[in-house]
């Protein structure tokens, strides 16, 4: 049996406005399904959090990653150094992502 753990995810720099305008989300996840950073982005966020995914989801995915120009962080820290991926998600974690992008 599974033990389930809380994160939070935070959506900063607009692209909250593809996450139904909501800059933070308290998720409970159970850490036999979502285990990776990984599992968390593509059968949590991407399914459930993200407004119109057919139109949405280019904006945040691109080849099986975080797309280019989104800043990731764990816990404050680049996800570059932390596995990126295969990240295995902690209780009490905080995932942010940040767009770097600004239209003009």
């Amino acid at each position: 049996m599974g033990n389930n753990i809380n994160i939070v995810v935070e959506f900063l720099g607009g692209l909250d406005s593809i996450f139904d305008n909501k800059r933070s989300y308290k998720v409970e996840v159970d850490n036999e399904e979502i285990v990776t950073l990984r599992d968390l982005i593509f059968k949590y966020i991407a399914k459930e959090l993200l407004v119109k995914p057919e139109d949405n989801y280019s904006i945040y995915i691109q080849d099986d990653t975080i797309r280019p120009g989104i800043l990731t962080l764990i816990n404050d820290v680049d996800w570059e150094l932390e596995d990126e991926l295969d990240y295995v998600l902690q209780n009490r974690d905080v995932i942010s992502f940040t767009s770097t992008l600004h239209g003009g």
